[in-house]
């Protein structure tokens, strides 16, 4: 990775006239390929949309500066690729990629129209990290805008916690240039999906031994203490419904979850596993379908969002009355889903229910921190 952000032909743009043509002009000069350039354009022209939806008095300003960054980091790993370890820890020097995507983010936040479930919880589980506990967000997955939604719904009140998340993501987001620059910014561990593990037969021993190697990675890190450790056990991101239109977290694999646990019950400090919901699918929706290609088709809106966490969930009270441990291994995945699904539909009643803070239940109290 090249030390510091040098590429002249999008980080001095001045105006849309010169970013646009910028873009011919690389892939006129061969250093850009076309289906990238039109990422690029795409990408512009939808995530300026989206700023000027939000009524903001600098959109112009905002989309200038978030734009020519993000453009010029792309050409930067076009031009030099960076290759991400197992575990990949933020690179914030001498380029600062966690605030990159937080920045290039929030614009696309409709704070009015956002909430967290449950702060108190989220100030708990800052206290058990810096008592050196280990603690696991069990968690839906939405857009490839997860990891800066949840860190900007948090930073206000508990930097801590925003900053200090470690991600496990799939191959998709360390391999695709328009989302290099968002995941160097983001403590990982990389691993490949089961979704895309048959791809490519070829390459299906090679993924298996990078998973390995993964887990291993975890394991250490979990032995440390005072780890914040995000999963999704759906192992990709919600879909819609084709049918009826409407949105649901996707089934948790009771494997992931279980692997998860031992993994955390196993590494010496305590552990605690939490059922994590988000909601923000409006802001970066995937596609319909899982495609197995890179680079899909970019859609970037305004919107409100949502981040909700309930009470830790004990393995060993959940399955007590489990008469084997493939059942255990079903109830205590089911225990876990359930409550993310509970705690999506009250943050959707908020949010595209229009009910605000009023959607609160008795399980799931809302508020906005940031005010």
């Amino acid at each position: 990775m090249a030390t510091t952000v040098s590429s002249r032909t999008f980080l001095h743009a001045k105006n849309e006239q010169e970013i646009l043509s910028g873009i011919t002009k690389e892939v006129k000069a061969g250093s850009l390929p076309p289906n990238v350039a039109a990422g690029m354009e795409e990408i512009y022209k939808n995530y300026k949309n989206a700023v000027f939806e939000s009524g903001d008095p600098k959109a112009n300003e905002t989309v200038l500066s978030n734009m020519t960054a993000f453009l010029d980091l792309i050409f930067l790993d076009v031009t030099d690729p960076f290759v991400f370890q197992p575990h990949h820890k933020a690179k914030r020097e001498p380029f600062d990629y966690y605030m990159f995507g937080q920045n290039y983010i929030r614009p696309l936040v409709d704070y009015r129209n956002s909430y967290v479930g449950n702060m108190s919880l989220f100030i708990e589980i800052e206290e058990k990290l810096k008592k050196g506990h280990n603690i696991i967000f069990m968690s839906n997955h939405q857009t490839e805008a997860d990891p800066a939604i949840i860190s900007l719904l948090l930073e206000k009140r508990l930097p801590y916690v925003a900053e200090n998340i470690t991600y496990v993501a799939g191959d998709r987001v360390v391999t695709d240039p328009v989302c290099k620059p968002f995941s160097i910014g983001r403590n990982l561990i990389c691993v490949y999906s089961k979704k895309h593990m048959l791809d490519d037969p070829e390459l299906m021993e090679m993924k298996r031994k990078a998973n390995t190697q993964s887990l291993k990675e975890m394991a250490v890190l979990l032995r440390g203490g005072s780890q914040l450790i995000w999963i999704a056990p759906s192992g990709g991101r919600d879909r819609q419904d084709p049918h009826t239109g409407e949105w649901a977290p996707a089934p948790f694999d009771a494997s992931s979850v279980d692997n998860m646990r031992r993994l955390v019950d196993h590494s010496g400090p305590p552990g605690h596993v939490y059922p994590l919901a988000i909601s923000c699918h409006e802001i970066m929706p995937p596609p319909m379908k899982v495609e197995k290609e890179i680079g899909e088709k970019r859609i970037i809106s305004f919107h409100g969002t949502g981040l909700s966490v309930a009470p830790e969930i004990s393995f060993s009270e959940t399955t007590a009355a489990c008469g084997s441990p493939e059942k255990a291994k079903e109830s205590y995945s089911k225990a876990l889903y359930d409550s993310v699904n509970e705690q999506y539909n009250v943050l959707k009643s908020a949010i595209r229910g229009k009910k605000g803070l009023e959607a609160s239940t008795p399980k799931v109290s809302l508020s906005q921190p940031w005010n």
